[in-house]
């Protein structure tokens, strides 16, 4: 496998998708200063967390996973709460971690998946498939071949000249294709692909990737379906660019941090519900004008954050509670 090269051809809507992204990644540099608040990286990193966990069918809320990462006690399924609290230590030594060594990769498996599987910090000892219910849709190769494979895609993405936004979602791609791992690939391959992402440019470290491919979970694991089908990853590198793009669209809005008052708590910093209420005031309104309130422009994040949470936590009511999904529905705070 000398000058081994992963199927992939290079496409112009990926070099608009780098454009538009590496111009995004400008203006935010700017308003950010070169400095994120220490309230937002936390948010960040729990939403990180939670969505990266809700792929892999987790089933424990956003506000539950901020309260077991704030040491509170929560009523759950242990070892959900394991998957987050082992999470929560892996991406906290993510910094410090070498992309390029395989090390490194099994170090961040034995504390990801520490007390979840025996096989935790080593690759899989068996022949392992992915299914869809009790279809096979993807065959992962012989365990015996897993190091190799590694090892390899690692000495490629070192060599490789193609743009690191490319070539880190080429990455993900034959990450989970080789699935190295007995458990964890979904969530050790998307972190890996923030920190690839990360030493290119530090603001990935704390940008929440995953909460807009848990919004686009179908089109994510299709992508990846098709990608093996047609033996070139082009589909899937596109898919991802497009999530990293809006992503960075997400976090446009969160405005300059400065010395002056980066320690200070702003509407940012607080939590989903929190922001809601506080846009919302004593007001009506509908969802387009709570978004629009909010600096937000994607309803899926919009919805699962904030609006689904703040009804279910009693926050807020609908204006026309028996019809849920009226054209007319708006919100109001409860009195």
């Amino acid at each position: 496998m000398d000058g081994y090269t992963p199927p992939f051809h290079m496409t112009d809507k990926m070099t608009c998708l780098i454009a538009e992204i590496s111009e995004q990644v400008g203006r935010i540099a700017v308003l950010q200063e070169g400095t994120i608040s220490p309230h937002l990286r936390k948010g960040n990193r729990i939403r990180t967390i939670h969505s990266s966990l809700a792929i892999e069918h987790n089933s424990l809320s956003l506000e539950q996973v901020t309260a077991i990462l704030d040491g509170k006690r929560v009523l759950g399924n242990p070892n959900e709460i394991k998957e987050v609290q082992n999470a929560y230590e892996a991406y906290e030594m993510m910094l410090s971690l070498d992309p390029s060594s395989v090390k490194d990769l099994l170090k961040a498996h034995k504390l990801m998946m520490q007390g979840l599987v025996p096989e935790n910090g080593r690759f899989r000892s068996k022949g392992v498939g992915v299914f869809d219910g009790k279809n096979l849709v993807h065959m992962a190769p012989p365990a015996e071949f897993v190091s190799e494979h590694i090892h390899h895609l690692f000495e490629w993405y070192q060599s490789s000249e193609l743009h690191p936004l490319v070539k880190s979602a080429i990455f993900h791609y034959e990450f989970e294709f080789i699935h190295p791992f007995a458990d964890g690939n979904g969530r050790m391959g998307r972190m890996w692909h923030s920190l690839l992402l990360g030493k290119w440019k530090d603001l990935f470290f704390w940008l929440p990737i995953e909460e807009l491919i848990q919004s686009r979970q179908k089109e994510y694991y299709d992508a990846l379906g098709a990608a093996d089908k047609e033996a070139d990853s082009a589909g899937f590198v596109e898919l991802m660019l497009e999530i990293i793009r809006d992503s960075l669209k997400e976090i446009t809005v969160v405005g300059r941090t400065t010395d002056q008052d980066s320690d200070q708590v702003t509407d940012q910093d607080k939590p989903p519900i929190e922001r809601l209420a506080a846009a919302l005031g004593d007001d009506t309104l509908s969802a387009a004008e709570l978004m629009a309130r909010l600096g937000l422009s994607h309803k899926p994040t919009f919805r699962k954050n904030y609006l689904t949470p703040a009804l279910e936590q009693q926050v807020i009511e609908r204006t026309i509670p028996d019809k849920p999904n009226s054209k007319n529905q708006k919100y109001r705070k409860r009195q």
